[in-house]
């Protein structure tokens, strides 16, 4: 397939796109392959882990601070699942690129501050300034870290 055709097809069919990028990939083929959109899909890639490493992380947050805050003992159980699913979620990305360990660091504590602003406006209770949870991502992810009361 010539080039020119290949790059029509990111714009008309991405799901064919990628078939014939990766047919071309395989066969040793890279005089037809769409490179720069290739070079922009693999960016997106990073950029989308860690979107997402962000997301799970203030979830975490979220509902951590509920178990840790909030006295509505029926809900427990819900919050717990969904610490431990997202708990879950965490280390599987972080299994795939433990690289982004760092990350993960480095944005804790704005993804705590940004889960605590959310927090204020859901529940009229006293959430804590400071990060109560632990900074080590192997407790945070492996312990009921809500439990912990004390701070990094």
């Amino acid at each position: 397939m010539k080039l020119a055709t290949v790059q029509k097809l990111y714009e008309q069919d991405f799901a064919l796109w990628i078939e014939e990028t990766v047919k071309q990939l395989k066969s040793g083929d890279l005089s037809q392959i769409d490179l720069e959109n290739l070079i922009e899909e693999v960016e997106s890639f990073g950029r989308r882990d860690k979107r997402e490493l962000k997301s799970r992380l203030i979830t975490l947050f979220e509902h951590g601070l509920k178990r840790y805050s909030v006295p509505l003992t029926d809900c427990y159980r819900g919050w717990e699942v969904t610490i431990k699913r997202t708990q879950s979620k965490l280390k599987d990305i972080l299994e795939d690129s433990p690289s982004l360990r760092n990350y993960l660091v480095a944005i804790y504590d704005k993804c705590y501050q940004e889960a605590v602003e959310n927090m204020r406006i859901e529940y009229d209770s006293d959430f804590p300034d400071d990060c109560p949870f632990p900074s080590n991502v192997d407790e945070l992810l492996n312990t009921k870290f809500w439990e912990n009361n004390q701070h990094k």
